[in-house]
């Protein structure tokens, strides 16, 4: 629901969901991410994967760059371009974040984190 909202919020960016978690992803992560690395976070299968990078690469958003350790490997980093929408990405996210939860009362915030933490754990053991 989290990303569905944000989504509708990103439109006047004109990039799609698996554009925007893509490079969100990117640019948080500390060591630049191989393409099959992404497809793992953003859930999507591989070839989709492709096709997503392909289009954000056509815009100017982020690069191929081939990993110095293994030839075969395309790692991924964000341009100037890309960081910049990045950060557009974080702040509407952030303002977001402010308005919504900023309507739940100290106490039932607390209740919520602590389900939702509760429930974290369970998934991630099951």
């Amino acid at each position: 629901m989290w990303r569905l909202a944000l989504d509708r919020r990103l439109r006047d960016l004109g990039i799609s969901q698996a554009g925007w978690l893509s490079i969100a992803y990117i640019a948080k992560a500390k060591t630049p991410l191989s393409q099959g690395e992404l497809a793992g976070l953003v859930q999507v299968e591989a070839a989709t994967m492709v096709s997503t990078i392909d289009r954000l690469e056509k815009a100017g958003l982020v690069q191929r760059v081939v990993s110095e350790s293994d030839r075969r490997v395309k790692n991924l980093v964000v341009t100037a371009q890309g960081q910049a929408i990045y950060n557009k990405v974080r702040a509407k996210a952030e303002d977001m974040r402010h308005e919504l939860l900023g309507r739940l009362d100290a106490e039932k915030l607390k209740v919520a984190t602590d389900i939702l933490e509760e429930l974290q754990a369970l998934i991630e053991t099951a």
